[in-house]
């Protein structure tokens, strides 16, 4: 029997993997050790049945494991007659770090039963439990968590030392005599009994959880509803809500796929539909205007306890002023939310990075992500075929819903939601993340990646941090469909495809705002085949918040005026016309957020927004309350989209609104659907991409797969549709331009 050295590639590290050897090891008769080093996990081994043992490395692995590959090569070393664990390795990083995992079966019994965890917070095992929020280098080692200064008493460090033990070398484990505790301010003498007192009473509590606080009351109590968004200044954005399946069942519809999604070990935020009337909570206040509402289940020992105890649903929301990053330390907490928090739960087990929940949903398409954080960070893809000997490339992303992307060793590490940069505290966040992800995953860029807009400050802060090395500018929408092809695999050289590219907005290469576009091409070129007429956006940055701007300038273009002074009376109508005359403050775009937005005014939204898409999702829930409406409204023909013959026919229809919201939807899929059906049916392009951020919108995507028939479409299902995947298309295009080629 030769000696052989095992290499494990992948998600290994936290996953109870190395336990999961020690057993297979005894099972099959195998001498030799295990460990971890800083490229995953090494096996020593001599052993007769060498092939099954290698087989089942893959097949066996457990629960929370990604085995990307094994290696065997023959090692010359000594090895003893036992199998054992021994100590880890240092090196050059080429491991991952396993995303947090929700509590696990058997650590929920154990926190809801009578032993020693009975009523601990911080109950976990090589199954569950933190893992990216909580460590600091790598390999993952105890010593590089915030874990280290917890010190294991004799019982859990009998555990961490059984290979019979679930908590066989699982980092953070902890129980009440040696691990993390919790508290309250002001102080009590039983946290949980404080804690849901206070919040069945009304109160709003500020609970430090797994990735940054969260703000929670009462989600059936109108009025701490009403106290919390006046006072974290949040008025009409939808509030998530926490509870079990009973409570969730209760208020929104609930299918299996919803409920598996909820219940994975991510446990992100699912978005689901309203019932007409839902239980236990206040829906109208908790979603104006929509007809979801998004949810997740409990996820760690400390939620669970305390869902339990107020055994009500709870408004859990970001830890946070509006629009600054989410609170991750007691001392900020303290200081930041004292105006908006009754009181606080707090615990002494440090966040090492900042994750806000992953909010998804689940469609007739498959799923959807909407933020892209905890439980699915950092988690990796595989790049597709013909990028496997590129460059490492940093990519920056845009200036909403900043995220970063590295890439290394044929796989692509998209990073976690860090905000809108359009405030200071987002920006130090991200930069903060930059030297974060390098330093942890020992990313050394030779490429950085960037969007065309000069003043997106991710832009600003990688022309900045490429000093001397390549930095390649990648046009928004190119960078959109870019990561829907990589997302689903697309070979560099598998050829051109349709771009379906909707969102709010992108700088063009004819220096113009684009918005709504037909792309033809692949991951090194693409030409603009088609797009929306462009129109003003009067005031600039304004129409983005104020939807009935937008109406103006549309109306107008199509030549109906007057429709536009009777729904726009009160308005400064004169002053904006005479701006858009004069081209004054009003640029010209082509964007499909603004047409939303433009819609949603006619169709009854008043004043303006007070978060991105608000009148956008109004207009996606009326659209869905219309039965089978017929045709949707006529656009133009020609590659200018022109929206004119929509609007004229919108002011001849007397049906309800409900029916002119799905018409426009329909309309819309439609004209972009036919032009890209034709370029993949004359032989042009392979298939049809539908990226951007309009593409979030369920019944959009819905009514664009009906119109484009059989052609094959590729969608996102595990990167966003939104500016959150952009970095994953701005690292593609920048490898496929440096590796060169046709």
């Amino acid at each position: 029997m030769e000696s052989v050295e095992i290499r494990v590639r992948g998600q290994v590290q936290g996953v109870g993997f190395r336990p999961f050897v020690w057993r297979l090891a005894h099972d099959l008769g195998f001498a030799g050790h295990v460990l971890n080093d800083a490229q995953g996990v090494v096996i020593r081994a001599r052993g007769a049945r060498l092939a099954e043992f290698v087989e089942a490395l893959r097949a066996q692995a457990p629960v929370l494991a990604r085995v990307d590959a094994v290696e065997v090569a023959p090692f010359a070393g000594e090895l003893g007659e036992g199998f054992e664990i021994v100590a880890s390795e240092a090196g050059a990083v080429r491991t991952r770090v396993t995303p947090d995992a929700a509590t696990c079966p058997d650590c929920l019994a154990e926190t809801l039963g009578t032993g020693r965890r009975g009523g601990y917070g911080f109950t976990n095992c090589t199954h569950c439990g933190p893992r990216f929020s909580i460590v600091t280098g790598l390999p993952y080692d105890r010593a590089q968590t915030t874990m280290a200064e917890f010190p294991l008493c004799a019982d859990c460090r009998g555990e961490y030392l059984d290979p019979s033990d679930r908590r066989f070398h699982a980092q953070p484990v902890a129980c009440p005599i040696c691990g993390p505790r919790i508290w309250t301010v002001p102080e009590s003498a039983d946290w949980l009994k404080e804690a849901a007192a206070r919040l069945r009473g009304g109160d709003i509590l500020a609970i430090k959880g797994l990735g940054g606080f969260h703000l929670a009351c009462d989600a059936g109590n109108a009025a701490a509803i009403a106290r919390l968004r006046a006072r974290k200044n949040r008025p009409t954005k939808p509030l998530a809500v926490m509870g079990d399946l009973a409570m969730i069942g209760a208020a929104c519809h609930l299918d299996a796929l919803e409920r598996a999604r909820l219940a994975a070990p991510a446990a992100p935020i699912i978005v689901l539909a309203l019932r007409d009337e839902p239980v236990e909570v206040c829906a109208g206040a908790l979603a104006p205007g929509q007809d979801s509402l998004g949810w997740m289940l409990p996820y760690t020992p400390l939620h669970h306890l305390l869902i339990r105890a107020v055994a009500r649903p709870l408004v859990m929301t970001s830890g946070n002023g509006s629009g600054q990053p989410q609170v991750i330390s007691n001392e900020a907490a303290l200081a930041e939310l004292a105006e908006i928090a009754d009181g606080f739960v707090l615990h002494d087990r440090a966040i090492a990075r900042r994750l806000d929940d992953s909010v998804e949903r689940i469609t007739p398409q498959g799923p959807m992500v909407l933020r892209h954080a905890r439980g699915r960070v950092p988690d990796v893809l595989d790049l597709p075929a013909g990028f496997g000997q590129g460059p490492q490339v940093v990519a920056y992303g845009g200036q909403m819903k900043g995220a970063i992307c590295l890439t290394r060793d044929g796989q692509a590490l998209l990073g976690h939601h860090l905000g809108d940069l359009d405030n200071v505290a987002n920006i130090e966040a991200f930069e903060a993340a930059d030297r974060d992800y390098r330093a942890l995953f020992d990313h050394v860029p030779e490429v950085v990646a960037v969007d065309l807009h000069p003043g997106f400050r991710a832009t600003l802060y990688g022309e900045r941090a490429a000093g001397t090395r390549p930095l390649i500018r990648v046009q928004h929408h190119h960078a959109h469909l870019a990561a829907c092809l990589g997302e689903n695999g697309w070979g560099l050289e598998d050829g051109p495809v349709a771009g379906i590219i909707l969102d709010g907005l992108g700088l063009g290469e004819d220096g113009t705002i684009w918005g709504g576009e037909l792309l033809l091409g692949d991951y090194r070129h693409v030409a603009r085949v088609a797009h929306l007429t462009p129109v003003p956006m009067p005031g600039g940055d304004r129409a983005s918040r104020d939807p009935w701007r937008n109406l103006l300038a549309q109306l107008d273009h199509a030549g109906l005026q007057a429709q536009a002074d009777r729904l726009l009376a009160g308005q400064p109508v004169g002053l904006l016309r005479q701006a858009m005359a004069k081209g004054m403050n009003a640029p010209l775009t082509s964007s499909a957020g603004r047409l939303f937005d433009a819609f949603a005014a006619a169709a009854g939204f008043v004043g303006s927004q007070s978060y991105e898409g608000e009148a956008a999702m109004g207009l996606e829930s009326l659209a869905r309350k219309a039965g089978d409406t017929g045709a949707g409204y006529p656009f133009g023909e020609g590659a200018q989209i022109d929206p004119a013959p929509m609007w004229r026919a919108w002011a001849d229809d007397p049906d309800p609104v409900e029916a002119k919201a799905r018409r426009f939807h329909r309309g819309l899929a439609r004209a972009f659907a036919g032009r890209a059906r034709d370029l993949v049916v004359q032989g042009a392009a392979r298939a049809v991409v539908l990226s951007g951020g309009v593409l979030q919108n369920v019944v959009l995507q819905e009514e664009l797969m009906t119109a484009l028939g059989d052609v094959p479409v590729l969608l996102h299902h595990k990167v966003p549709a939104n500016d959150g995947g952009l970095a994953l298309g701005q690292a593609l295009v920048a490898m496929a331009r440096v590796m060169g080629g046709r």
